[in-house]
């Protein structure tokens, strides 16, 4: 009788096992799944061995040096990664260099630059440690950059010994750039100059050569000129190019239509130059419609002037679009186009493009027409001016102008924006702040931009234009360059859900989710003085809007289809639908090219891309301007509000200006505080304290460097705990047994900081 053998030991299920590989944060071996499950005795282990032999076989699994075993999908525990973006709280993400899954690869953080490693920028590729959390995303630790992208920079020039120093504008340049003599090109201490950064090293400092001095860093307009360098805003023409400009010639009537005896106005803010729309409204006197309107929306005719394939036509797409700076504009177009011929300014005739509408007295279109014509403005109107004729004011506007066209709009308008709210678009109140000089480069102040009803009317009058071109050319079977603006993200939205539920708003769950899903909680908001943080927190969970010619409807307006029809002046999209719409309907020779249609979703690519170039600069430029207003009032007290919480400390808004700064983790010095992500709140292991999202508070202005732009401030009660100068504030220690780690992130608990942002 042959000798019993023993039942073998219990093994795990494969599910199991990969549910094992799938959360350790680095490749394991058998071994260390055998010691995970228990397992023990030679039989155990060969079922073991089998059961990941087959998991390998079936793709789940790969295998690394030291025959270490990882999910399909996971990373290996060193690679390569290359560094794509910043999410919206600052944070570096990067994706792995080699990926030949199908699936998206996951997440990878990268943590704070270590001394010794050279400023992180993205495109940088590096060799770094990668650590899986729960959550499946990784954190990666720099060990050497390998490759960043070339790259100059904009900076002050020091002159020294032997040339000198380059201080980047850029904050995340932690350290000087030396200059050698031949390479400063004569540059003079205190001028802001364009460099080339050179691979060698030089007395342990990063070389750089500089090729462009751009003025004296406290000249006026400094400040721009930093934000269109850092940014690469292209800014000169070609000679060819403003020659051609200079060559157009006013455009006579011709075959178009004549529209010189509508009175239609522009209405534009106080400094604005180049006018590219103007507006009429009338009662209709169709007896079908009692009490609709008749609207015409003339917008400047740039395709007359800017011919497909011309030099004028390679400028304007090659910038994508006009940035706008307190004190300057960098236009699309010369300005022998942009501020003249297709500039729509009063008394004088100008080419244009016009819709005209019917709406109803509920504001729904019933009909419209294009067509291309000769105009003439009647007035050049500001918001402010049309909004005082509207109240009885018209000193600064002829009462006649005032009875006969302003008060017609306004009531075109109230019909419209009825049918905006019975639409229910996602209704967002974040006010710009808007630089007042009062000098060239010397700041009075920095306010809220004026918002009235002046200004909506305007908005709502484009958007029925925009419309109905988007309709058009859909009905001629012509390509559109839609506008287009996705839903939010579900996982976006589930977080806003849980923290407004958390302060005691009620986002429905369970629903498709609609733009006055979000409307509603804002009106609550505003009742409940919430309306910015609220605002601020919606806006984050939004998808951002786009180019492109497969139409997706825009979300936010709560529209089918929608495009960019009235503004070719400054948006290279709207001159591609003014094309599409001529070659479609007839109007001239000068419409969109077949070639061009095909080429619609690169283009819809590239001028997306531009214009985030133009937000980000325009964006850079105002916080510099800022951060130069505050920079006199260092060690003042202001009332701030918490408008971002990080692992490395909170981020916080001054009410009066609209300032950001930062108040670093290590400076809040009274306990060891752990970043609560899904509360957005940081937490005193200790006391308790929370500083959460939204939060008013009152902080102290330690720094403003206007050289990158940023602001320090510093809980003025926490100040006191500080050690002696330049020792830095004293910290409660961390629990025996824990180590905290290193870097911006070192003051979170080691448990918090694997948790990862979905």
């Amino acid at each position: 009788m042959p000798k019993r053998r023993k039942a073998p030991a219990l093994v795990p299920t494969k599910e199991d096992i990969l549910a094992f590989i799938r959360e350790s944060p680095r490749p394991v071996g058998a071994r260390e799944i055998a010691r995970g499950f228990h397992i023990k005795g030679s039989e155990a282990r060969v079922e073991l061995k089998r059961l990941l032999r087959e998991l390998e076989e079936e793709g789940a699994l790969d295998r690394h040096k030291g025959q270490r075993l990882s999910a399909r999908g996971g990373l290996p525990a060193v690679g390569v990664i290359e560094v794509t973006h910043l999410d919206e709280d600052g944070e570096l993400l990067a994706r792995p260099v080699v990926w030949h899954a199908a699936e998206p690869p996951p997440p990878i953080f990268v943590a704070p630059e270590r001394h010794g490693i050279p400023a992180i920028e993205i495109g940088t590729r590096l060799l770094a440690r990668l650590a899986r959390g729960a959550d499946g995303a990784y954190e990666a630790r720099p060990i050497r950059v390998i490759a960043g992208r070339p790259h100059e920079i904009v900076g002050i020039f020091t002159a020294g010994p032997g040339g000198g120093s380059l201080r980047s504008t850029d904050r995340r340049h932690k350290s000087d750039f030396f200059v050698p003599a031949p390479d400063a090109l004569n540059a003079r201490s205190g001028e802001l100059v364009r460099a080339e950064v050179a691979a060698p090293r030089q007395r342990g400092q990063v070389r750089a050569k500089v090729v462009e001095r751009l003025g004296h860093a406290e000249d006026p307009g400094a400040i721009s000129l930093i934000a269109i360098h850092s940014h690469d805003i292209p800014v000169n023409f070609l000679e060819s190019t403003l020659a051609e400009a200079a060559a157009a010639k006013p455009c006579p009537l011709g075959t178009r239509s004549d529209l010189r005896g509508v009175p239609l106005v522009t209405i534009d803010g106080p400094d604005a130059r180049d006018f590219d729309d103007a507006v009429f409204a009338a009662p209709d006197a169709d007896s079908g419609n009692r009490g609709g309107w008749r609207l015409t929306v003339a917008i400047a005719d740039v395709a007359h002037y800017v011919r497909p394939a011309s030099r004028l036509d390679q400028a304007a797409y090659q910038r994508g679009n006009s940035v706008y700076f307190p004190d300057r504009v960098v236009p699309m177009l010369p300005e022998a186009l942009s501020n003249g011929l297709c500039s729509l300014k009063p008394d004088e005739d100008r080419a244009c493009l016009a819709v005209h509408i019917t709406i109803d007295r509920d504001g729904n279109k019933r009909a419209h027409r294009f067509e291309r014509a000769l105009m003439r403005s009647a007035a050049r109107l500001t918001y402010e001016q049309v909004e005082n004729a509207r109240g009885g004011a018209t000193e600064k506007i002829p009462e006649a102008l005032a009875r006969e066209v302003v008060a017609p709009l306004y009531g075109a308008f109230g019909a419209l924006l009825a049918a905006r709210k019975r639409r229910g678009t996602l209704e967002l109140d974040l006010p710009e702040p808007k630089v007042e000089f009062a000098a060239p480069g010397k700041i009075a102040r920095i306010v809220p931009a004026p918002r009235f009803d002046s200004h909506r009317l305007i908005e709502e009058f484009m958007i029925a234009a925009n419309v109905a071109a988007a309709e058009s050319l859909e009905a001629a079977g012509q390509p559109v360059m839609y506008r287009i603006h996705d839903r939010p993200d579900p996982e976006k939205v589930e977080s806003l859900r849980e923290f407004l539920e958390g302060i005691g708003y009620r986002l429905p769950k369970g629903q498709v989710i609609r733009p006055q899903s979000f409307t509603g909680i804002l009106e609550q908001a505003r009742e409940r003085q919430d309306l910015h943080l609220v605002s601020e927190l919606v806006l984050r969970s939004q998808a951002q809007a786009q180019y492109a010619p497969d139409n997706i409807g825009h979300f936010g307006l709560a529209l089918r289809r929608y495009c960019h029809f009235t503004s070719p002046i400054r948006r290279y999209a709207d001159l591609l639908v003014h094309r599409a719409l001529i070659r479609g309907l007839g109007f001239g020779p000068d419409g969109l090219r077949a070639e061009d249609a095909g080429r619609f979703p690169e283009m819809g690519e590239h001028i997306s891309a531009t214009e985030r170039r133009a937000v980000a600069a325009e964006r850079d430029a105002m916080d510099r301007y800022t951060v130069a207003f505050m920079e006199s009032k260092v060690g003042v007290i202001f009332p701030g509000r918490i408008t971002g919480v990080t692992r490395f400390g909170l981020f916080v808004r001054i009410e009066e200006t609209g300032a950001d700064g930062l108040i670093p983790m290590r400076s809040l010095a009274d306990d060891f505080y752990i970043h609560d992500e899904a509360h957005h709140c940081l937490v005193g292991r200790r006391s308790g304290r929370r500083f959460t999202l939204g939060d008013a508070v009152a902080v102290r202005l330690v720094e403003a460097e206007v050289v990158t732009g940023g602001l320090l401030f510093e809980f003025p009660e926490f100040a006191e705990e500080a050690g002696p100068e330049g020792a830095g504030p004293r910290r409660a220690p961390p629990p025996k047994g824990r180590r905290p780690g290193r870097g911006r992130r070192g003051q979170a608990d080691r448990t918090a900081k694997k948790k990862r942002r979905r």
